[in-house]
């Protein structure tokens, strides 16, 4: 009896033994297959975040923003939120009537109030114009990056602006209008630079020539080959076509534009940039020049219709970019509150480490310390989850459940904060605490299979 029992107890100690080597293969091979991967897409990753024009792009109308959220601290002076047509003051409570003197005063003084607005952010094509091919060409290391700034600053004034016949300058494409043909000529301008730089016309000066003088000479003839292409460009196409070159580039990218101001085709580059993530690819440095292009253009829009009175009425905003993004790619910041409950002490350590940033939409601790990337269990809600929040959103700016972006509001902000700054509107807040606790009802069954899966990994390393 003693014999057999010893045998027993062998037996299920060679089993154990054996579901622990199974265990430590499989692990071994998930580490194997994710090596090789890291070797293999690194790389493509490391290209694709250091691709100059993108870069540029992406820099290029950070550097403006500054100017958007002066401009959209103006537009909120001058529109109080509240409707005058509603208001009593009869039944009105002192801060009511407080925003309703408020009101009155800005409506007196409109034109005064909005002129900062209109020299910020309603000259943001401008400004990125310069932004854009400044930022190139400190990524191409050119030695007068200012220059080639000023010099596609310059040309995109000439094709975006109109003179009438009293001397009245149209500034009407120099705002978020004019902004993809901004992004068009700050590129293009500094590649024409480089060429005219590389080829033969570029003058050899003595050394004795002080390098300022130097910089203007050489300046000139990159000057008058941007005019020359870009300014002559549009002297033909407003004879050929009777339209100017930045109407009839916004006509010839408005099915590219379309992609990113329809709500599947918004959804497909969202979607994009986050399989991107999943395998180690900073999704959102690949997506944000045309997210973030095509909702400032529509934020500019709105804005523009806010300043006249009107209601904003186009719902691919800023807001909707901000709202993919919440609590950064894969809206993680809902499996960042589960984690912070976990079972499992390191998701506990890093669901509280990353819950200040989650707020502020920063979640790569998240990303990379879960890991997300290469992990098909929660992989899987981070795709969904974003989807879901903007058919959401979408559903609820065409019911006026919630108000559209028409504010510019700055990034890496409290995602609470920006949900009301953009819109001035405070059922927006509600709306995204809303979607954070639908986050976590869609990444909860997810999450319960990866912490018992980490339980598992952790018994088996204690054991070993």
């Amino acid at each position: 009896m003693h014999s057999s029992s010893i045998h027993i107890k062998y037996n299920h100690f060679l089993v154990k033994k054996n579901r622990r080597a199974l265990m430590a293969k499989t692990i071994a091979k998930k580490e194997s297959l994710m090596t090789r991967l890291d070797k293999i897409l690194v790389p493509i990753g490391q290209k694709l975040g250091n691709e100059k024009h993108l870069q540029a792009i992406s820099n290029g109308m950070l550097f403006g923003l500054p100017f958007l959220v002066i401009g959209s601290f103006f537009l909120i002076v001058a529109n109080p939120p509240i409707v005058l047509d509603k208001y009593n003051p009869a039944t009105a409570n002192f801060f009511i009537k407080w925003i309703a003197g408020w009101k009155y005063w800005a409506v007196a003084h409109y034109s005064q109030i909005t002129v900062p607005y209109n020299m910020t952010m309603g000259m943001f094509g401008m400004i990125g114009a310069f932004g854009i091919a400044y930022e190139l060409s400190k990524g191409y290391r050119r030695s007068h990056p200012a220059t080639d700034g000023m010099i596609s600053l310059v040309t995109f004034l000439m094709v975006a602006t109109t003179v009438d016949k009293n001397n009245k300058i149209d500034i009407s494409n120099l705002g978020t209008n004019g902004l993809f043909v901004a992004i068009i000529i700050g590129l293009l301008a500094v590649e024409i630079n480089r060429l005219v730089e590389k080829s033969k016309l570029k003058l050899k000066l003595p050394d004795s020539i002080p390098p300022m003088v130097a910089n203007f000479i050489n300046s000139l003839i990159p000057l008058l080959a941007n005019i020359f292409i870009f300014y002559g460009a549009n002297l033909i196409l407003v004879g050929v076509t009777h339209t100017d070159f930045t109407n009839f580039i916004m006509k010839c990218l408005t099915p590219a534009t379309f992609l990113a101001n329809s709500l599947w085709g918004y959804i497909l580059i969202v979607t994009l940039g986050n399989l991107l993530w999943l395998i180690g690819i900073n999704g959102s440095n690949v997506i944000f020049p045309i997210v973030f292009a095509t909702g400032v253009a529509a934020t500019g829009a709105n804005a523009a219709l806010v300043a006249k009175g009107l209601a904003p009425t186009n719902l691919m905003n800023l807001q909707m970019f901000r709202i993919a993004v919440l609590g950064g790619s894969g809206n993680s910041l809902a499996l960042c509150l589960l984690m912070m409950n976990s079972k499992v002490e390191k998701y506990r350590a890093l669901g509280r480490l990353s819950f200040i940033p989650g707020i502020c939409s920063i979640n790569e601790p998240i990303i990379f310390g879960t890991p997300i990337c290469f992990n098909p269990i929660l992989g899987i809600p981070f795709l969904i989850a974003p989807i879901i929040n903007i058919i959401l959103t979408y559903v609820a700016e065409s019911c006026h459940w919630i108000g559209m972006g028409y504010i510019v509001d700055p990034s890496f902000t409290p995602f609470f904060f920006q949900a009301y700054i953009s819109s001035m509107d405070w059922r927006n807040v509600i709306f995204e605490c809303l979607l954070i606790v639908i986050g976590i009802f869609i990444y909860l069954p997810f999450f319960r299979v990866a912490e018992r899966n980490e339980m598992k990994y952790d018994a088996a390393a204690a054991a070993a």
